[in-house]
């Protein structure tokens, strides 16, 4: 039988046996084509490697919130199970255990390092480029293909995500993958594929909760629009995968709930200790129509919170040394603070920290080329939102294969883009990486819808695409002109950028063979400006907490991405806390996850009562007061990251009631800092009663009256 590359020829002799004789013939056609593209794909998983794995371990623990809570889930199976944030399981992480447990299972067998929990979602973005790459050749062609997950390789926001121990690669992974088997069911109608993308929509909703819910609306769409088979049996399908997705979906948040609450840690960031609450509340719709903390204001305000009312040398004559340290640190503080109803005691001097807003606080459909999504997402949405309207254009049939990918994909990107541009809760400038992936379909597939619109024989259609393309480009190169010039980077390429993209659009009318090289070389100028910028973050290590690419943006301090003076700090702390009486159960309590977080990961036994916001009524001042009394606990660091929110029962009593430990014992530097150690040893009666027993303190010390209002 004869292939492209070797024949079978048979010799023919009189008298003698006939004997094949293989002949080795030139590579065909085809086969050279295959080469080439695999060859370009080649480069394209290549280049997604580089900017993925590159000065990859210079992010150390990256996200110290979750490889912290990593550290505690190795230590117990009920650790694991329920995503606890702390060795002690007081409190879990504020998100659902998927995306916790690869990086989990990564440490298991490889050792708890940096790598171990950055590298599983490095590769799971390699991955998500792969994946899409296969989804989009069979319908839209190889080169579609190749722009596309070239596309999805070098957008900067996913590039980002992809470098720190976050959820966003391998729930990126899982939607495309759902995607991919959405497509596979509406063109066989196919009731199995379509369970399969319930599944992994499910497990999709265990990364990320309803962020992963983005993809459902286009799947079902194009279920429904361009599956074959009777309306009614198109809706079965969608019934029964819906219920299998929800079932999926509510496994273990049911689970959860369903544990008696004193026999699992508390569900941080919720008000009353349910996975409901936080699915629906802090990480569903209090992300889009606003929540504190997030950027519906123009400005955060933070206030500095007063120092703990009971201070050393109160009922004791204080020491020549802490004389000294007092004066020098009341330099640093302010005064004449005041009660507030919700932040406890707080001060309102003249000095305010203003946080800048996560992303522009204008609502709007140019707002993903505004401050803090701009350079993250916005380089090639120009000709990601024309390339959808060429594709709408060119696909008039639902018969068309390419349809069902419209729906799906274009769904995607379109929900999306209207998500990030008029939620009015928390949109930090990461979350623009679930764009990715559509709009990197957009692009790819809609540039080739561009040239055959042009290359159309009907004169009205080749026009329409003429004029498409030209707006798509320009528009591109006027999106990238205004974000370089905006972020200054990078301002070589602006004369390139333009010449190559005027090349092209002239070269079109000029000749139209030439309509495919053309808007390719524009296309491809208009990546590279992507690439660039999204290699940027080889150049310091990742913001584990907001990761961003950018030479401007903030970056983090690599190791256990605190400053290098408060891990010169933690490590005295650490030390002093083991020679001074630290209890068991809590060798320390802190108010906020990210004061526990790098004291974790230095091996000490801490929880975060407060959770990652301080507020979580994970304690109470009661249990305070009995964990103290029974010797489960002492020592309590107050104040730190969000302490303005106003704590919990337990930080407010810790606060009004427990001595401070000066700063000088167990810290190596004196400067001022939001932080205060305090030693409740002894104090269990007056945690049960803190207003009395503040009252009572400044019953017997009047002068401290004019500091406190109770």
């Amino acid at each position: 039988m004869a292939t492209t590359d070797e024949l079978t020829v048979v010799k023919i002799t009189p008298g003698a046996a006939t004997a094949p004789m293989h002949v080795r013939a030139r590579p065909g056609p085809r086969l050279l084509e295959l080469g080439r593209e695999h060859a370009a794909l080649a480069v394209v998983l290549l280049l997604s490697g580089l900017l993925e794995f590159v000065r990859l371990g210079q992010n150390g623990f990256g996200n110290t919130y979750y490889s912290a809570a990593v550290r505690s889930m190795l230590l117990s199976w009920h650790n694991f199970f329920f995503v606890s944030a702390d060795p002690t399981g007081l409190i879990t992480v504020d998100k659902p255990p998927l995306g916790l447990w690869l990086p989990a299972i990564s440490a298991k067998l490889f050792g708890f390092t940096p790598l171990s929990l950055l590298v599983p979602e490095a590769l799971c973005a390699v991955l998500a480029v792969a994946l899409l790459y296969a989804i989009v050749a069979p319908r839209f062609g190889k080169l579609a293909a190749l722009v596309s997950a070239l596309a999805l390789a070098v957008f900067p926001s996913f590039v980002a995500v992809s470098r720190e121990n976050g959820i966003d690669a391998l729930l990126i992974l899982l939607m495309i993958a759902a995607c991919g088997a959405a497509l596979y069911a509406i063109e066989r109608g196919s009731l199995g594929w379509l369970l399969a993308c319930g599944l992994l929509v499910g497990l999709a909703f265990n990364t990320k909760t309803l962020a992963a819910l983005i993809c459902v609306p286009g799947i079902a769409a194009g279920y429904l629009a361009c599956a074959p088979g009777s309306a009614r049996r198109r809706l079965a399908h969608l019934t029964i995968a819906g219920l299998v997705s929800l079932i999926v979906c509510a496994s273990w948040s049911a689970a959860v709930d369903l544990t008696p609450a004193s026999q699992r840690p508390f569900v941080g960031s919720t008000s009353n200790n349910t996975e409901t609450q936080l699915i629906f509340g802090y990480n569903g719709f209090g992300r889009v129509a606003g929540q504190d903390g997030g950027p519906g204001d123009t400005l955060i305000h933070r206030a500095d919170l007063q120092p703990p009312l009971v201070r050393p040398g109160s009922d004791t004559k204080p020491t020549l040394a802490e004389r000294r340290f007092y004066r020098r640190y009341h330099r640093h503080s302010l005064s004449v603070p005041h009660h507030h109803p919700h932040l406890g005691l707080v001060n309102t001097g003249p000095h305010r920290q203003h946080v800048a807003p996560f992303a522009s606080s204008t609502l709007s459909p140019v707002r993903i080329f505004g401050k803090g999504l701009g350079d993250q997402a916005g380089w090639i949405v120009p000709l990601a939102l024309l390339g959808l309207v060429a594709l709408l254009v060119a696909v008039r049939r639902r018969a068309d294969r390419r349809a069902a990918t419209l729906f799906v994909f274009g769904g995607w990107f379109a929900l999306e883009f209207l998500a990030l541009s008029f939620s009015i809760g928390i949109v930090h400038p990461y979350y623009s990486s679930a764009l990715g992936p559509g709009l990197a379909v957009m692009a790819g597939a809609g540039a080739v819808a561009l040239a055959g619109l042009i290359r159309s024989r009907e004169p009205r259609t080749s026009l329409i695409g003429y004029g498409l393309a030209v707006v798509a480009i320009a528009g591109t190169v006027g999106a990238q002109l205004f974000l370089i010039q905006r972020y200054h980077y990078p301002t070589w390429w602006q004369i390139p950028l333009v010449v190559l993209c005027a090349v092209a659009l002239l070269a079109i009318p000029a000749r139209r063979a030439w309509t495919g090289w053309a808007i390719g070389l524009a296309v491809g100028a208009a990546l590279v400006t992507s690439t660039v910028y999204a290699a940027t973050v080889w150049l310091a290590p990742a913001n584990g907490t907001f990761p961003t690419a950018g030479r401007w943006d903030a970056t983090g301090f690599g190791g256990l991405n605190v400053r290098h003076t408060t891990l010169v700090s933690d490590r005295h702390l650490v030390r002093w806390l083991r020679r001074h009486g630290a209890t068991q159960r809590y060798q320390l309590l802190t108010e906020s996850s990210d004061q526990a977080s790098p004291l974790i990961l230095l091996g000490l036994r801490v929880a975060a009562e407060g959770g990652y916001n301080t507020t979580d009524p994970a304690m109470s001042a009661a249990t305070l007061a009995n964990l103290v009394a029974t010797h489960q606990a002492r020592y309590f660091y107050v104040g730190g990251p969000y302490d303005d929110r106003g704590g919990n029962g337990a930080s407010l009593a810790a606060r009004l009631v427990c001595p401070e430990v000066p700063q000088y014992l167990w810290s190596n530097h004196e400067p001022y800092t939001r932080s205060w150690l305090v030693d409740c040893r002894g104090r269990a009666a007056a945690l049960r009663h803190p207003y009395r027993a503040a009252r009572a303190f400044l019953a017997r010390h009047p002068r401290e009256r004019r500091h406190y209002v109770l």
